[in-house]
C-alpha cells in the first residue's frame, strides 16, 4: 500500500509524462492541484512523525509514572497508597463505594469528609469511641 506521500509523487509524475499540448488554463489548474496536494502529503507525513515521536514520550511518561507509583503504593502495606502504617494515620472505607481512604487526625476534627472516589459525604461518630475512653479513664 502507497503512502500518501507516494501517491502524491506518482500523481505529480503522470502530469508530468503526460505532455499537454498548450499551457492552458485547465493545464495550469491541475499543476497547481497537484502541487497542493504535494504539500498536503509532505505536511501529513511530517504530522505522523510527530504523532509518533509524541506516542513514544507518552509512553515513556507512562512508565516514570508507573515507577512512581510503584515507589509510593509499597505492596508491603496491603494495597494502601499512603503512609496509613504511620500513627498519625487512619485507613478507613467508604460505605458508598468501598474505596480505602486515608485520614490524618485533623480530618476527624471536621466530623465529615467527602469521599475522592465517589463523592459521598461521610459523617464520623465518635460518641462510642468517648465513652469507651471515659471508661477506661474511670478504671
Amino acid at each position: 500500500m502507497m503512502t500518501v506521500t507516494e501517491k502524491a509523487a506518482y500523481l505529480k509524475g503522470l502530469v508530468e509524462m503526460a505532455h499537454f499540448e498548450k499551457e492552458t488554463d485547465e493545464v495550469k489548474i491541475i499543476k497547481a492541484l497537484v502541487d497542493t496536494i504535494d504539500e498536503m502529503a509532505l505536511t501529513i507525513a511530517d504530522l505522523e512523525d510527530e504523532v509518533a515521536m509524541l506516542g513514544e514520550t507518552v509512553d515513556e511518561i507512562d512508565e516514570d509514572l508507573s515507577d512512581v507509583e510503584d515507589y509510593l503504593c509499597d505492596d508491603d502495606d496491603d494495597d494502601c497508597c499512603c503512609d496509613c502504617c504511620d500513627s498519625d494515620y487512619y485507613e478507613v472505607e467508604c460505605p458508598a463505594c468501598g474505596e480505602k481512604i486515608c485520614l490524618d487526625e485533623s480530618m476527624f476534627d471536621e466530623d465529615s469528609i467527602t469521599c475522592p472516589s465517589c463523592g459521598e459525604l461521610l459523617e464520623f461518630d465518635f460518641s462510642d469511641f468517648d465513652e469507651e475512653n471515659e471508661e477506661s479513664e474511670e478504671d
